[in-house]
């Protein structure tokens, strides 16, 4: 299925019922008196989040959602029935934002968790309001007001724990394949990424994280370059992020690849460029066991690298099963701070 992380949708709020204008006629009571009854409140538009979904492309085809008008008053004071609340499902991790104003209206990251986007109009008055000592039979009454319209803009941020980060052909999806049930397309052009990829990983027994693997960065990507840039919003809700670097590339040097990914994050995100951040040497099986140490630890210090370092193959799962047991241990070490 395409990945779709955006979205632009019309929705309309139910129009509130009109007030009833209508007296009491029976038999020997002449003059029954007003008994118009009140119209029902318009149908309110609500988005709610669906852990089964996981991209926004069914908005592709509908875009334009209404929700049920209220019914108009009737006599004998019966008030009109409220109209239907329409409930649009979203995938989990979906931003809200009024297109107009560019407000941001939610963030829905729980599953269940639901949004108003436009409210029902209230519903006008049946003239048995307006009764009066004065005025007994008043002829007057108020109409059901019109509801929200909002033109919205939806984001689909993917929710992980772990991001990883990489040059096309870093070995991501390789990575990926290895330490989860997820099954991204591997092969040896750039781009076989064309959509995040949610994996789940469990180093230990009742323990477990989730992993992103986005398309692959190129030079340029917080400018547009690529398609990269598109998916860098997806690792803003992770705690940490896995920066993978191909040891022996086919083209490029290792040091300058992942010099430029980092000027990319600094380029797109303060933020982003702050997270934690572990420097992943993939590919090591391809280096001669008398190469290895020297080869890894001269790309370290030409990074001038603080912070932790781990040597991986993907294609072989060497180091990985260790990496995500480090991994599980960090996660939890945040989740208690």
């Amino acid at each position: 299925m395409k990945f779709v992380d955006e979205a632009t949708i019309d929705v309309i709020a139910g129009k509130g019922g009109d007030g009833c204008l209508s007296f009491r006629r029976e038999k020997y009571i002449p003059y029954g008196g007003p008994n118009g009854g009140d119209g029902g409140d318009g149908g309110s538009v609500y988005l709610k989040a669906d852990a089964g979904l996981n991209t926004l492309i069914d908005f592709r085809y509908k875009r334009l959602f209404r929700a049920k008008k209220g019914e108009h008053g009737k006599g004998s004071e019966c008030t009109g029935r409220k109209g239907e609340d329409l409930y649009i499902k979203v995938p989990v991790g979906t931003l809200v934002f009024d297109k107009s104003t560019e407000e941001k209206l939610g963030d829905l990251v729980k599953e269940g968790q639901m949004l108003l986007v436009a409210k029902g109009g209230q519903h006008g008055m049946g003239n048995i309001h307006f009764k009066s000592s004065t005025n007994r039979a008043p002829r007057q009454t108020t109409p059901g007001e019109p509801g929200e319209i909002r033109t919205l803009h939806l984001e689909l941020q993917v929710l992980a724990d772990v991001g990883l980060l990489g040059l096309p052909n870093a070995g991501k999806s390789t990575f990926i394949r290895a330490v989860s049930a997820a099954k991204p397309k591997v092969a040896d052009y750039p781009f076989t990424t064309l959509h995040p990829y949610l994996g789940v990983v469990s180093p230990e027994a009742y323990q477990s994280f989730v992993i992103a693997d986005i398309p692959g960065l190129i030079e340029g990507a917080a400018d547009g370059q690529g398609l990269g840039v598109r998916f860098l919003k997806h690792l803003s809700r992770t705690g940490l992020l896995l920066h993978l670097v191909d040891v022996l590339p086919l083209e490029g040097d290792p040091v300058q690849n992942a010099m430029s990914i980092t000027q990319e994050l600094e380029k797109y995100s303060d933020e982003l460029a702050a997270k934690e951040r572990w420097l992943v040497l993939n590919k090591v099986d391809l280096l001669p066991d008398d190469q290895r140490t020297t080869h890894c630890q001269d790309i370290v210090e030409q990074l001038s690298w603080q912070g932790p370092i781990f040597e991986i193959s993907g294609i072989s799962s060497e180091g990985c099963q260790s990496l995500c047991q480090h991994i599980m241990r960090f996660l939890e070490s945040i989740k208690q701070t």
